[in-house]
């Protein structure tokens, strides 16, 4: 069987030595200790395990590490530079977009990838983007709120 024996995850290259077939999202909290992307239906139909590869939101659970190759990874814990939270994080925590947090970063992750693509998304923009990320608490409007704060600010999708 393949091994893999390195990633590139949050701007840093990781040693790792996983069987190619593991998913993504074992190699992270598993082996790499970055537990902010969540197991949640293992299906790819929850969201919660979302993390972005080459600024592309993926459902980490369903990745085999083995495909991910040389791609950039970015999880919920590589948003932060220099000590401050990435704009949309930031708008989370002060619209209170969250309520158990269990869909959060996956949430945040699929949200920083489309205020990259549109710095400026309409209500309808948001939703249809945020589709295929569940939030069981049904915070909707507050995670919209948030998404459109985060627009707002100077550095909302320039991050």
């Amino acid at each position: 069987m393949a091994k893999i024996t390195e990633l590139h995850v949050n701007d840093q290259t990781l040693r790792v030595d996983a069987e190619a077939e593991r998913s993504l999202l074992s190699v992270l909290r598993d082996d790499l200790e970055l537990t902010g992307a969540k197991y949640g239906c293992g299906e790819g139909q929850c969201g919660a395990c979302t993390v972005l590869i080459d600024g592309t939101p993926t459902h980490s659970c369903l990745t085999q590490v083995g495909k991910v190759g040389q791609k950039k990874i970015t999880t919920i814990e590589g948003l932060e530079r220099n000590g401050r939270l990435h704009p949309l994080q930031q708008a989370f925590l002060e619209i209170g977009a969250m309520q158990c947090a269990y869909c959060t970063s996956g949430m945040i992750m699929a949200g920083v990838a489309l205020l990259k693509q549109n710095p400026n998304p309409s209500p309808p923009d948001i939703v249809r983007s945020m589709e295929g990320n569940i939030c069981r608490c049904g915070t909707y409007p507050r995670i919209i709120a948030a998404i459109q704060r985060a627009a707002s600010m100077k550095e909302g999708g320039n991050q």
